[in-house]
C-alpha cells in the first residue's frame, strides 16, 4: 500500500480544495479513524488483561 504524504491541518481553510482534494482528504481521515479505533481497542484488551492479573489501579 503506497503512503502518500499530505499535510492536514485541522481547521484549515478548505476553500481552495478542489472536489476531488476533499473527497480524497475524506478518504485519508476516515482510514486513519479506523486505524486509531483497531488501535485503542486493541489497547483497551491489554489493559483489561493487564489489570485482571495485576489489579485496576484506576
Amino acid at each position: 500500500m503506497e503512503k502518500l504524504k499530505v499535510d492536514i491541518v485541522v481547521g484549515e481553510d478548505l476553500y481552495g480544495l478542489s472536489v476531488v482534494e476533499i473527497s480524497e482528504r475524506i478518504t485519508l481521515l476516515s482510514d486513519e479513524i479506523s486505524r486509531l479505533e483497531l488501535e485503542l481497542t486493541k489497547k483497551k484488551e491489554e489493559r483489561e488483561a493487564a489489570d485482571n492479573i495485576f489489579g485496576s489501579n484506576g
